[in-house]
């Protein structure tokens, strides 16, 4: 088995084709789309693909060492040409391929006016326990 980050944007991924932002969403509209994902990860645990997920705020700050004494460097709130991610879910499964179908319906997800979502999500695959980052 081999374990997939999807990684849900806020911004920064191409535009959905139900683009309307969440916070636009009606209290409905948010409890389904919620739904549809615990609905989702419940099916993942039955066959044990699940592994976690969680949902981000979209306040954040980027933060970097600046030098033994300093007080750490920070960026944020984040300017809005930044990436922003929403949430992620750790999926373990036989193939990419699997990893792929996965992805696509989570894409599903309904949003504004109950429709589908039909947004990009990012999936990357978890480096193997040997794998280096030079690899």
């Amino acid at each position: 088995m081999a374990k997939y980050l999807l990684l849900k944007h806020y911004r920064g991924a191409p535009a959905a084709v139900n683009d309307v932002p969440m916070d636009q969403w009606t209290p409905e509209e948010l409890t389904a789309h919620v739904q549809y994902m615990k609905d989702f990860a419940a099916r993942l645990e039955g066959t044990g693909e699940f592994v976690d997920s969680q949902g981000l705020s979209p306040q954040g700050t980027f933060v970097r060492y600046d030098g033994e004494g300093r007080p750490p460097v920070t960026d944020g709130p984040f300017a809005e040409t930044k990436d922003l991610i929403a949430g992620w879910m750790v999926i373990d499964v036989e193939t990419y391929e699997r990893a792929l179908e996965l992805a696509a319906e989570l894409s599903a997800a309904p949003g504004a006016g109950g429709k589908p979502i039909h947004e990009w999500l990012e999936l990357r695959p978890f480096l193997a326990a040997h794998a280096t980052i030079t690899e």
